[in-house]
């Protein structure tokens, strides 16, 4: 078997070694052979980690043709700001390199099991590689996974199928030892776990058994939900069509915005070149404007739109999950 754990720059250092040592001592237990190697996109080079950028050493490019297990670590830097150390923009820039075709390619192939540790996830998620997918990631990033529409889950891990995710950072320990156990056997992840004197922690999430019942709670939720949008009685004119440009970090996207009322409710499109999309649920709170819709430009996500407008002017911002905010200015056609 052979076990595939790649590197990229911004690395979180964790969410790569940890894995490395499990699979390392799992090979000890086994007649199996299994290699481990830290890859790369590009090949043999040494990539700065997240982490005091330490380098590590990349032995090779990573080779699809190999079967096993690809894991994928997240990035490490700042949860703040939308700076080149941030781990939003470490995590974009890896898709923006040959790493992202590799893992479509990977994600198609019957004998490669795809895992991820922590923000790892969403780096597959902001390819839109996760779309009706089941994952989990850092909790700072369950938003953008929604985002990116893929189906989050609140549990340590998460099996579905041809893919492995893990949460925090520290999880890298747990999603290892449950692919020794998944591939190898429980006797030799349990002898990994005596050696490293490490329980792992949580239920593994799989799409199987009996679904749990709906929680008074998420039925309060839904209800609170839906009555903040039955009825438009503020005095904020928002309706027309205005002329829109969003500001995000790779560049301005021009969108046209047509709002109107339909049996009380404000009802609403966005034009973007030839795409059109309907708003989602959009709702008068005080002077703001919010809705959310689907969008494939810069990627494809689900933005959150919050909007002030004074006069014919409209101004505020988009934003998916942890990724950086963007910019909205706009102004009404007469």
């Amino acid at each position: 078997m052979h076990i595939q754990i790649v590197l990229f720059d911004g690395f979180d250092l964790l969410d790569a070694i940890a894995p490395y040592e499990v699979f390392t001592a799992a090979a000890m237990y086994t007649n199996e052979a299994i290699s481990v190697k830290l890859v790369s996109a590009e090949g043999a080079r040494m990539v700065p980690s997240g982490v005091n950028d330490l380098k590590i050493q990349a032995s090779e490019k990573l080779d699809l043709n190999c079967k096993g297990i690809i894991l994928v670590p997240g990035a490490s830097g700042s949860v703040d700001g939308n700076g080149p150390d941030s781990v939003p923009v470490k995590l974009k820039n890896a898709t923006e390199t040959e790493l992202s075709n590799l893992l479509k390619e990977a994600l198609q192939k019957p004998d490669i099991l795809l895992s991820t540790v922590c923000g790892g996830s969403l780096i597959l998620a902001m390819d839109g590689l996760l779309e009706g997918r089941h994952a989990v990631t850092h909790h700072m990033g369950m938003g953008l996974l929604s985002a990116t529409n893929a189906i989050p889950i609140q549990a340590r891990i998460v099996d579905d199928g041809d893919l492995v995710t893990g949460g925090g950072v520290t999880s890298g320990l747990d999603v290892a030892l449950y692919l020794v156990e998944r591939e190898l056997g429980p006797r030799i992840a349990h002898e990994v776990e005596k050696l490293f004197e490490y329980e792992r922690r949580g239920t593994v999430w799989k799409a199987e058994g009996r679904v749990p019942k709906e929680t008074h709670q998420e039925v309060q939720e839904e209800v609170s939900s839906n009555a903040s949008m039955v009825q438009i009685d503020r005095i904020v004119d928002v309706l027309g069509k205005w002329d829109t440009t969003i500001a995000t970090p790779i560049g301005k996207l021009s969108v046209l915005l047509d709002l109107a009322t339909e049996d009380g409710r404000i009802v609403g499109t966005a034009t973007q070149g030839d795409e059109i999309v309907h708003l989602n649920h959009p709702v008068l709170e005080g002077n703001q404007l919010k809705w959310s819709m689907k969008v494939t430009k810069p990627m494809r996500l689900t933005l959150k739109f919050t909007v002030n407008v004074d006069g014919n002017n409209m101004t505020g911002e988009a934003k998916a999950g942890m990724l950086p905010a963007s910019k909205l200015s706009g102004h009404r056609l007469l």
